[in-house]
């Protein structure tokens, strides 16, 4: 039961098939808190599949997928779910190709994934009750900023980033959200080799100064095995 507890996510003999095609073949992985796993194995052997079977954009055929945001919770039944109420549970992902705000800024990328009461439009034109939760939030954003190494490029248009800054700031979204687990679907995808070791750097530092779990899916396996605490490898 002490071991039980530090799992986040659990599948249980998940299944998905399209038509005749089974994408997904009873497959049954546990996550433990507050490390980084590994997904790895050939294209088409149903990572990005089972990913989204976890966040609930596809669902499985068969099987159960269980998560608990906390210890202190018993394991949630999130196998029916859409997508927004596993998101508001604790589970945040990135994609292959980042999909940020082009046009907005670094910070307000991490500022839009804050919840701000400033939105509300009953309370929106009283500036006292939000003006200090819009500077708490912006707090913080640059805190977030620090932890993933993009501090000093804030006030640029996201568009204006690099390949390696945009998975980077995919995960500073994540983290804004107040995710408890995030899954990574290629965060060093398209990436130089330098900057793909200082991603996998960055994600092990935020495992120590966090509270969060990642499941990531990478190809680079070379790169990504190092620094895994645990590795699932699908095939056929």
């Amino acid at each position: 039961m002490s071991e039980e507890r530090n799992v986040i996510l659990r599948t249980e003999s998940v299944t998905k098939r399209f038509g005749g095609l089974v994408a997904v073949n009873n497959v049954s992985i546990r996550v433990e808190r507050n490390k980084l796993t590994l997904l790895i194995g050939p294209n088409g052997a149903g990572k990005t599949t089972l990913v989204n079977l976890c966040t609930g954009v596809l669902r499985a055929d068969s099987g159960r997928i269980l998560f608990r945001p906390n210890t202190s919770q018993d394991f949630i039944d999130i196998t029916g779910m859409p997508p927004h109420q596993r998101y508001k549970l604790g589970i945040s992902r990135t994609y292959q190709i980042p999909q940020p705000f082009t046009s907005l800024t670094v910070l307000d990328n991490v500022l839009v994934a804050l919840k701000s009461r400033g939105a509300n439009p009953i309370i929106a034109p009283i500036r006292s009750l939000w003006y200090k939760e819009e500077e708490e939030n912006i707090r913080k954003a640059f805190d977030i900023l620090r932890n993933v190494g993009l501090d000093k490029y804030w006030d640029q248009e996201a568009r204006s980033l690099g390949a390696g800054h945009l998975k980077m700031l995919e995960v500073a979204r994540a983290l804004a959200s107040g995710a408890k687990l995030v899954i990574l679907d290629e965060p060093i995808g398209g990436t130089d080799p330098a900057y793909a070791f200082y991603i996998f750097e960055r994600l092990r530092e935020l495992l120590t100064k966090t509270d969060i779990t990642f499941l990531v899916v990478e190809h680079r396996i070379d790169i990504a095995l190092p620094y895994a605490d645990y590795v699932y490898v699908m095939d056929r």
